[in-house]
């Protein structure tokens, strides 16, 4: 009886914490799941800028994140930053393409990357402006989000699993009717993983 009620009450509680995450989730998941076919509109609006330097270069990749934050205005410091050494093109023998830095910037809504080839004088900018099923697709992918949200991500993520053990554990205890649950269970998992197989080895 112990058991059964502190799972009663977790899971109940787990519930509470996860259900607008979860409705979040769920809206932003079907629409994923089934863009290609509802064709949502994005609003999704691109602009392109070329951002010129100061006379004084940055001397490195950390120092030309601080100065694109101070250029751009950007509220917080880029949330990925991604180097790609000198090495030569494939298409052009003797030809090395120059070292590479690419700069990411703000979050869900509005998304900026600036990308910078080593000894131009030129930084390429482009922003993108998103809608509200942009946003929230966004957010459920964690595209331009920090830590925190990403760490809260994997809250519900586990939350999920426990209602889904405790849920059955739940009705297994309070239902008479075990073998049609076991069966029902049992049908669930086969073709969950029957879909998942297909989707790895096509």
């Amino acid at each position: 009886m112990n058991f059964a009620y502190w799972l009663r009450k977790s899971h109940g509680w787990i519930g509470l914490w996860g259900a607008i995450l979860g409705l979040l989730f769920g809206f932003s998941g079907i629409w994923l799941n089934h863009r290609s076919v509802l064709k949502l509109p994005t609003a999704q609006v691109r602009t392109n800028a070329q951002l010129a330097l100061p006379d004084t270069l940055p001397s490195g990749a950390p120092a030309m994140a601080t100065w694109l934050q101070s250029a751009l205005g950007a509220a917080q410091p880029p949330h990925n930053v991604r180097t790609e050494p000198a090495k030569r093109v494939p298409w052009a023998e003797g030809v090395m393409q120059p070292e590479r830095w690419v700069f990411n910037f703000g979050g869900p809504g509005q998304m900026m990357q600036a990308e910078y080839w080593k000894g131009n004088r030129t930084v390429g900018v482009s922003t993108t402006s998103n809608g509200v099923i942009a946003t929230l697709t966004n957010l459920h992918k964690g595209t331009g989000m920090a830590v925190p949200w990403i760490l809260l991500v994997d809250t519900l993520a586990g939350s999920m699993i426990f209602l889904s053990i405790s849920g059955v554990l739940l009705w297994v205890q309070g239902s008479r009717r075990r073998t049609v649950g076991v069966v029902i269970f049992s049908v669930s998992v086969m073709v969950t993983a029957l879909l998942s197989l297909t989707s790895i080895f096509n």
